[in-house]
């Protein structure tokens, strides 16, 4: 039986990588790892850190088709990151302009979450541990 250990990876598709890069780094707060410009593709592609692991690959190409719809389009419904406080997670977005949802609670595990959404509207959610 085949075994996966975790999820090594997301890559997401921006419209704007100077300003998909800054929410990524400087909102979000991810390390950028390595920052390549391909050339022959005329793209670009930043790997990202996430609590010390690599996870992001974000990657720039010209006229990507748009998301279909927020958040039921088939495919990736949304990326979720964990958070130690929902509240200070939230005032550290806000404070750089980012809108959040209300704090909703999860009917199943009492936790608290939110989303809001990154510079081309993929939805992200913070899940309070």
């Amino acid at each position: 039986m085949l075994k996966l250990h975790r999820v090594h990876h997301v890559a997401i598709i921006c419209t704007d990588y100077a300003k998909s890069k800054h929410f990524y780094t400087e909102v979000l707060g991810m390390k950028a790892v390595r920052e390549v410009f391909r050339k022959e593709r005329n793209s670009y592609k930043l790997d990202l850190e996430v609590g010390g692991l690599y996870q992001i690959e974000l990657f720039s190409f010209p006229e990507p088709p748009p998301r279909p719809s927020r958040p039921e389009a088939a495919g990736l419904r949304h990326l979720a990151f964990e958070v130690d406080d929902i509240e200070v997670a939230i005032a550290e977005v806000n404070a750089h302009g980012v809108i959040t949802e209300p704090i909703r609670v999860d009917e199943f595990t009492g936790k608290r979450f939110t989303f809001m959404a990154d510079p081309d509207g993929l939805p992200i959610e913070f899940y309070e541990v």
